[in-house]
């Protein structure tokens, strides 16, 4: 039954069939008048159309919001999530999930400024999306209803989604006609595809699942070798060249995408109960991580990193079941902040048919903890007393040889 009290609601509304459906679907259902806000994540599409789509179903010029919110992405969102080298279940860069908190941010806020009652998504019941929208939500506004179409309506099937939309003169794209072969999500940071010819976990992806990255056998033969800046953790400038959050991204996304980087056939474990099969590519952030692993490697204290990679997977897995605005996540965070205090210098890799390699790294005398003085097996100048170590492999053999004594006794 549908809460006639709802007199205006907010859709995140992309233009594509299901949200066009949807936002007749809330007109009819629920007598109220739609907003639409649609996020500019770096999808890669253009989004000026949505305008006309949206105008077209009734909306309002002053109810339609197509918000740019690329540097915010990459700035609030992704490069913290990358100072913590979040990775879910050892393989997923999180490219889906990290994009769900500032959509629901950005949508509650519009719901504040044009006095809406509600928001709605248009995420099935079935997967992940719905959960970290409405943690969301709910976060930033206890009391705001949500409206989530695909768990109140009868439109079960595409065929029934297409029925609706051509009854209610709602263009249909062509591919959308009969069963679309698979779906897709795609951001600044990566795409993501899931669904009908990837459901089967034994067969291979086919090549034309691929939209962001070249085949790793076609791409050039000869190795590219780039230099990436950090300060503070956040990566600053390619080649020495300064560049904002969002323009660095995508500067990597062009690299990796040449060299076939970032990609990854997972199955993983859904927050919602089941496990899924998807497609992700990810050029960019594959190579960024690398690329943040390596300047920690000589800037970060050994007890610093090792917690850190204790605290990973929790993290990701707050993010991943959309809990970024939850106490706990920002707690890590705080703690992972502090740790890149003095994450700054430059790292060297190798982009190489779908590889990405460190091949070197450097960080001025203020930051670096690695000493070629110490480490080296030539003369150390004394700088370190190798007979300290017979020492301190007594005292860490102690309760070992206790041990070992006990045992011999129990003989």
């Amino acid at each position: 039954m549908s809460d006639k009290s709802i007199k205006k609601v907010v859709l995140a509304y992309s233009g594509g069939l299901d949200t066009s459906v949807i936002l007749k679907w809330l007109q009819n259902e629920y007598a109220c008048e739609v907003v639409t806000f649609t996020a500019d994540l770096g999808q890669g599409e253009e989004l000026e159309p949505v305008r006309g789509k949206a105008q077209a179903a009734g909306v309002r010029d002053e109810h339609i919001f197509i918000d740019d919110l690329r540097e915010e992405f990459v700035r609030d969102y992704v490069f913290p999530m990358f100072r913590a080298n979040a990775v879910y279940e050892g393989q997923y860069l999180l490219g889906t999930s990290i994009a769900r908190p500032l959509i629901s941010k950005r949508q509650i806020e519009i719901a504040h400024e044009v006095g809406a009652d509600a928001v709605a998504h248009g995420a099935t019941g079935k997967g992940n999306d719905q959960v970290r929208f409405e943690l969301g939500y709910y976060a930033l506004d206890p009391d705001i209803k949500v409206i989530a179409p695909w768990r109140e309506w009868d439109l079960t099937s595409r065929t029934r989604l297409i029925e609706f939309a051509e009854a209610h003169q709602i263009s249909v794209p062509r591919d959308k006609r009969g069963e679309a072969p698979f779906s897709t999500d795609a951001n600044l940071l990566h795409t993501s595809s899931e669904g009908k010819v990837l459901e089967d976990p034994w067969e291979e992806t086919p090549d034309y699942v691929y939209s962001r990255t070249d085949h790793p056998e076609d791409a050039p033969d000869t190795p590219e070798y780039i230099e990436i800046d950090f300060e503070r953790g956040d990566a600053v400038a390619i080649d020495g060249e300064a560049m904002s959050p969002a323009t660095l991204l995508a500067a990597l996304n062009d690299y990796g995408k040449r060299h076939g980087i970032g990609r990854l056939d997972l199955v993983e474990n859904r927050f919602v109960g089941m496990k899924s099969r998807g497609m992700y590519e990810t050029p960019g952030g594959t190579i960024l991580l690398t690329a943040h692993r390596g300047i920690e490697q000589i800037t970060l204290d050994r007890g610093a990193m090792h917690l850190k990679d204790e605290l990973m997977p929790k993290y990701a897995e707050l993010i991943y079941n959309g809990l970024w605005f939850s106490p706990e996540r920002e707690m890590l965070q705080a703690a992972i902040d502090h740790s890149q205090q003095q994450v700054t210098g430059t790292v060297r890799l190798k982009l190489y048919k779908g590889g990405v390699h460190l091949v070197g790294r450097k960080a001025d005398v203020r930051f670096n903890l690695y000493s070629q003085d110490v480490v080296t097996f030539e003369d150390d100048a004394g700088k370190y007393d190798q007979r300290d170590a017979e020492g301190f492999i007594k005292l860490n053999a102690l309760r070992l040889r206790l041990l070992g004594q006990r045992l011999r006794l129990k003989k």
